[in-house]
């Protein structure tokens, strides 16, 4: 079972900006390449690190607003949230390693 949840424009205040624990949203599309690539990747970090840190999906085509607010131009692109507030972005697919590593740095 994936610990990674799927969210709306209409969630994202809640089930991000709201959450108790920090965040990471991946802003991404079905269409792209990387995104597919690099989602294996998200759920392995997921497994990780447990209750560290929540990971959430939007995407983009079906949730233009919460991306357009935190202009992302290119995806995929993930935002780390710490108490509603962005501490960290990461565009691009990277190892499982490095995104481990570069999400702990952020926490």
């Amino acid at each position: 079972m994936s610990r990674i949840i799927d969210i709306t424009d209409a969630e994202f205040e809640r089930e991000v900006l709201g959450s108790n624990t920090p965040t990471l949203v991946d802003f991404w599309a079905p269409w792209c390449g990387p995104c597919r690539k690099l989602a294996p990747i998200l759920e392995e970090v997921a497994e990780d690190l447990g209750d560290k840190v929540r990971i959430v999906k939007v995407n983009t085509d079906e949730n233009p607003h919460s991306p357009g607010r935190y202009g992302v131009m290119s995806i995929p692109t993930m935002i780390l949230f710490k108490d509603g507030k962005e501490v960290t972005r990461l565009v691009g697919v990277m190892s499982r390693p490095e995104l481990r590593r570069r999400i702990e740095e952020a926490l």
